[in-house]
């Protein structure tokens, strides 16, 4: 008997007796296998199964196979379909490809044939693998691989626990989302979940941000502020990019975990908070530490359980789940012709190296539907798209921190390492260019004549 995590197959066909030697044929791989005698049973069947693919006869009374097609392109997208034909022509495959139907196959249906459509369709079937009865918790997490397997059981371990978690991982890996999982995995998940980047905010705007303020405290504080880590009382705090919040914040930080209490700026008064911390990061901490960029103490503070994130070419079987995911989005709210990739388009999507992960997947995506002009979509269009890609756009915080450093060292050149000249020139005060330098590792000798 077939497992239940099996693929699941539906298989369509009002021929009884081809019907009896296809369901032997595939449960003998072990897929588990339902059947209709037509497309009204078969879309029935639809809305109470969970169904990986559809195998349809093309030639049955009422509905034929590709009317059934466009049904379950409408009702459930992201379900590919075999077709199967006694009276298969080169014109009604080719129809049927346009259309966005994954195969097409003739009677007699050679056996290699078959499963070798059926393994490449299943790939990019849009139903993920079951964690466990209950997966709620990170329904929005997309994946059939074993090693997001295993992070999603340690972390859901970890959520029914209070302690901090650290996020690793390279940008655009889908950190936030795995936070926003263990949110609603933990005991907290009816209270807030509060993000904050911690490297998009200036430090002053940050500190107020994180810890509040009291009316009158600094120069248009015209109310008083509660700031977010009260604000997340009782929830969580996702602190993204913690590498990147300045020294000064970090020992404020470390005091309000110590201590459970947060006392906002201007004020003489501490709060009590109950809040849980999980960090993320795509920076090296324990480099930063060595490099005085980062507190030791918070380190540890932050980093009780670490969670890494793979890059996206460590999970090459969730590109097509993603891919269609992706093209789904795309297709909500907005006139589309694409509806499916052609076989030939998830091979090159899966062998691709996706240096922006995830999300430079969706970027691709996105432009591959702006520009496709048929239901199915080709392999050139989607080598055309990876290919300007290949400049991967980078995230806010890179792009802001690669300024910053070519603007201190263009400064710094002008005024040949004269750190005075260099803060006036950029209209800062010593101090806080000072801590520009440090945050990149920059020093003044290095452009002095």
């Amino acid at each position: 008997m077939a497992d239940i995590n099996n693929p699941h197959i539906l298989l369509v066909d009002d021929d009884p007796s081809l019907k009896r030697l296809l369901v032997m044929r595939l449960e003998a791989e072990h897929y588990r296998v339902r059947t209709a005698n037509d497309g009204q049973e078969a879309l029935r069947d639809l809305k109470v199964q969970d169904i990986d693919l559809v195998i349809s006869d093309l030639r049955m009374d009422g509905m034929d196979g590709i009317e059934l097609f466009e049904e379950i392109q409408r009702q459930h997208p992201g379900i590919p379909v075999i077709i199967i034909t006694a009276q298969g022509s080169i014109s009604d495959a080719v129809s049927a490809t346009q259309k966005g139907v994954f195969g097409f196959l003739t009677k007699p249906v050679d056996k290699t044939e078959l499963f070798g459509q059926i393994e490449q369709a299943l790939a990019q079937s849009s139903r993920p693998i079951s964690l466990d009865d209950n997966t709620q918790w990170c329904s929005h997490i997309l994946t059939r691989s074993e090693s997001m397997e295993r992070l999603l059981k340690t972390a859901k371990r970890v959520a029914e626990s209070d302690v901090s978690l650290l996020i690793t991982g390279a940008s655009g890996t889908g950190k936030e989302l795995l936070a926003q999982a263990i949110h609603r995995g933990s005991p907290r998940e009816e209270q807030p979940f509060i993000p904050i980047n911690c490297g998009a905010l200036p430090e002053p705007l940050l500190e107020s941000e994180l810890f509040g303020h009291v009316k009158g405290a600094f120069t248009g504080a015209s109310n008083d502020h509660l700031g977010l880590l009260r604000a997340a009382d009782g929830g969580t705090l996702f602190l993204d990019e913690i590498g990147d919040m300045p020294v000064p914040l970090q020992v404020k930080l470390l005091r309000v975990l110590q201590e459970r209490q947060v006392r906002p700026v201007g004020s003489t008064q501490s709060h009590a908070v109950d809040v849980r911390i999980i960090s993320a990061t795509h920076r090296d901490l324990e480099q930063a530490m060595q490099s005085g960029q980062f507190r030791e103490d918070l380190y540890y503070r932050l980093n009780v359980v670490n969670l890494k994130m793979p890059i996206l070419s460590e999970r090459r079987e969730d590109i097509p789940l993603l891919a269609n995911h992706f093209l789904q989005q795309c297709q909500k709210g907005r006139y589309s012709k694409a509806t499916a990739f052609s076989p030939e388009a998830i091979d090159v999507l899966v062998g691709a190296a996706w240096p922006g992960n995830v999300r430079q997947l969706e970027n691709a995506v996105q432009q591959i539907v702006a520009l496709a002009h048929t239901k199915l979509i080709p392999e050139s269009l989607v080598r055309d798209a990876i290919a300007s890609e290949s400049g991967v756009m980078p995230s806010f915080n890179d792009a802001r921190h690669h300024f910053e450093r070519d603007y201190l060292v263009k400064v710094l050149r002008l005024t040949e390492g004269n750190v005075s000249r260099a803060a006036k020139l950029a209209q800062r005060n010593r101090t806080d260019f000072y801590k520009l330098l440090q945050r990149h590792d920059l020093k003044p000798d290095q452009f002095k004549s």
